[in-house]
């Protein structure tokens, strides 16, 4: 029979039942009987219909576990910024110049739009001044957001085949 080749012999079987009612894991009878897995100590147990325990298994070393740190307070949420109540009259067309003069309540069609500073602060802006015919940002600030494309250079032919086709092998 199977049970013969795993070495279950009567002194071993008393063993292992005396280690099983004394509360020990299925792991650490196997590691005090040699020669058997976990798996196998658990199949002998259930097949000698052993149930009961005289105390629950215990984990070789207690487990140690640090305590959790507290959960940091949510941010305090930022200051409501109140738009100024509407003026009934037409407003007057400001030209902003000045760079950072421009606020997202003044800024206009064509006044340039890269943001300077923290969004998060009372001291941001945009730069305001004059944009060229298109884009929202003014000379300076295109060249800085736009790269010139890079010019590819020319290939034979079938080094760019070959390039290609090794994508794909």
């Amino acid at each position: 029979m199977a049970e013969a080749s795993m070495g279950w012999t009567d002194e071993r079987v008393a063993t292992l039942k005396k280690l099983w009612l004394d509360g020990l894991s299925a792991s650490q009878i196997a590691k005090q009987l040699g020669g058997v897995t976990r798996n196998a100590v658990i199949g002998k147990v259930h097949r000698l219909g052993l149930s009961g325990r005289a105390a629950p298994s215990q984990p070789a070393r207690p487990a140690f576990k640090a305590p959790r740190a507290p959960r940091p307070a949510p941010p305090a949420p930022l200051p409501v910024r109140r738009a100024p109540p509407p003026i009934m009259a037409a407003a007057p067309v400001y030209r902003h110049e000045e760079t950072g003069s421009a606020t997202v309540l003044t800024l206009g069609a064509h006044m340039c739009k890269w943001p300077i500073g923290d969004p998060a602060t009372d001291s941001f802006s945009f730069c305001g001044r004059r944009t060229g015919e298109e884009g929202p940002y003014c000379g300076e600030h295109a060249r800085l957001a736009y790269q010139p494309q890079q010019k590819k250079t020319k290939r034979s032919g079938e080094a760019d085949l070959a390039r290609s086709l090794r994508r794909y092998i």
